[in-house]
């Protein structure tokens, strides 16, 4: 195997880090605006992929349109019930210890999964790609899926967006300072319980958006959301916790770790993300682009 092989396994690698991305981004914007690590993000991207499923069914995915209106359609309906689950629940323990936020948001995953069972049942299922992302190009005398190029084009444009959001322009601004002093925030007259709600309907539609991407990748199952949350966190401590673009620098640490180890050593492959996440936890606790935290 010549450096052109491991050349496409990077590729590969960081292909599948940005589709961890757009879901770990989302969570690492709830937690830097709200203090709450979301266990139910995972069943949020999980919802996001079986609503594509139906949508799918009923609109077809034969053509890119089509496939392009599950992209608008299913991630509204996440950031709706993410909505609710904020108003009716997060809101109220905003302040309050850490054990007690993970248990409501593990409480919150597993009623979602058991939801999605009574619903979609415990079959296997997925999204048939249009024809213009089904095949796939030459590079370097390998063969990369074109869905894989969708994926990465689809992460980089989402991470620019939520660059612009956060960096230049207002409401970003007020998304950073309810997350450094929501105090001040609130004495300048905004209402920061607004804009946390919306900080974490972002995070639901962009969980929901990974859900509709992934779908179309791989097979849906009732255990992806689970499976996604362990992604997503390890990710976010790497990165440092609220960090967007340290998100992003995790997201590809374990894409690109999953897909080289993967080829030398299978199934291990899946211990990764927690070496990975302890390593960074002895030496730097705060996470690559985290800050310390009185």
């Amino acid at each position: 195997m010549g450096i052109e092989f491991y050349l496409m396994m990077v590729i590969n690698g960081l292909c599948q880090g940005m589709g961890i991305f757009i879901v770990a981004s989302g969570l690492s914007l709830v937690f830097g605006t709200l203090r709450v690590i979301n266990f139910a993000h995972g069943s949020f991207y999980m919802l996001g992929a079986y609503i594509a499923v139906s949508l799918g069914t009923l609109l077809g995915t034969e053509s890119l349109f089509a496939f392009f209106m599950l992209m608008v359609l299913a991630p509204p309906m996440i950031a709706l019930l993410g909505l609710v689950v904020e108003a009716s629940l997060l809101r109220k323990i905003y302040g309050q210890e850490h054990l007690l936020q993970l248990l409501l948001t593990y409480g919150v995953l597993l009623l979602l999964d058991d939801a999605c069972r009574l619903i979609w049942g415990g079959r296997y299922l997925g999204v048939t790609r249009p024809e213009i992302l089904a095949g796939s190009i030459d590079i370097l005398g390998h063969s990369l899926p074109t869905y894989n190029i969708f994926l990465l084009s689809l992460g980089a444009m989402i991470a620019a967006g939520l660059w612009l959001l956060l960096y230049r322009s207002r409401a970003g601004n007020f998304i950073r300072a309810a997350t450094s002093n929501p105090i001040m925030l609130g004495s300048l007259g905004v209402n920061v319980a607004r804009v946390r709600t919306i900080a974490f309907v972002l995070g639901a539609w962009l969980a929901g958006i990974g859900g509709v991407a992934m779908a179309g990748l791989g097979t849906i199952n009732l255990g992806m959301g689970v499976e996604k949350i362990i992604e997503c966190i390890a990710v976010v401590i790497i990165g440092g916790l609220g960090s967007i673009g340290g998100a992003l620098l995790g997201s590809m640490i374990i894409g690109i770790g999953l897909t080289l180890i993967q080829l030398s050593f299978g199934k291990l492959a899946v211990v990764f993300p927690y070496i990975a996440m302890a390593l960074i936890l002895i030496v730097r606790p705060w996470g690559l682009f985290g800050k310390t935290e009185r």
